[in-house]
């Protein structure tokens, strides 16, 4: 790609960016001044500004089914920081991410004010961050969650870490599993991933220097939470996800 095309999208994607920026500053004026807005606000907001986001990124996305109207807690496989508006602008959501992006520059901020909550890995603050979950659950919040803990290259699905449901199991609050596929000219993609030691501005680039890639988002059947417990909810949620994207080769990794 030329770099005269690929400085036409980072100039389309730099309005998208300082109008959340702006859009977070007043959120965060508003906290300051005792007015802060509601969780549903903050959702719209960030619903509104992902798919901005989305839209100014090389991407094509499909949407297979349909968001429920009741507050669930998702659960996808997790690829690349794309996911996140992509799901982000598919459904009004809010986010479990862990610690560090907080510290990013601008996104970090961004994520802050979107409502999004952070954890550290081995810190054992699961317990408090699950029961945070379920109270947003109950207050009819749909919350998205990357079960595995991390990302991979899209061509296998690691295990589910069961804690992180508890919020569905004391909420009570059904489970809504989510397949992420990327593919670019009818095959795995292998540009989008964000893994290993891969760092953010170069993944950026990296993405808006190549073609369209096509994005397909399975809504799957939601799960029950009620009377299973959150090993069992792990296990139907990641088992529906490996389905949906491998069928029957099911080319899985279990270890954690």
């Amino acid at each position: 790609m030329s770099t005269g095309r690929l400085c036409t999208r980072l100039l389309r994607l730099a309005p998208v960016l300082l109008a959340g920026l702006l859009t977070a500053a007043g959120l965060a004026c508003r906290e300051r001044l005792g007015c802060p807005a509601s969780a549903a606000v903050r959702q719209r907001l960030t619903q509104r500004f992902l798919g901005r986001v989305t839209a100014a990124l090389p991407l094509r996305v499909r949407v297979i089914g349909q968001p429920a109207e009741q507050p669930m807690l998702w659960l996808a496989n997790h690829i690349s920081w794309v996911d996140i508006p992509v799901l982000g602008g598919v459904a009004p959501l809010s986010f479990l991410a862990k610690q560090e992006v907080a510290r990013w520059p601008l996104l970090g901020y961004l994520a802050r004010q979107a409502g999004t909550a952070f954890i550290s890995r081995g810190a054992g603050d699961s317990r408090r961050v699950g029961e945070q979950l379920a109270e947003r659950l109950a207050g009819r919040q749909s919350l998205l969650i990357f079960a595995e803990g991390t990302s991979t290259d899209g061509s296998r699905l690691r295990r589910f870490h069961p804690r992180l449901l508890e919020a569905a199991v004391v909420s009570g609050a059904a489970i809504q599993p989510v397949a992420l596929r990327y593919r670019r000219d009818g095959r795995p993609d292998r540009i989008t991933p964000y893994i290993d030691d891969d760092e953010l501005p170069a993944h950026l680039f990296r993405l808006l220097r190549h073609g369209t890639v096509e994005v397909e988002v399975l809504l799957l059947p939601p799960i029950v939470s009620a009377g299973r417990s959150r090993s069992e909810l792990a296990a139907l949620a990641h088992g529906a996800i490996a389905e949906a994207l491998f069928g029957a080769e099911r080319p899985l990794a279990q270890a954690a």
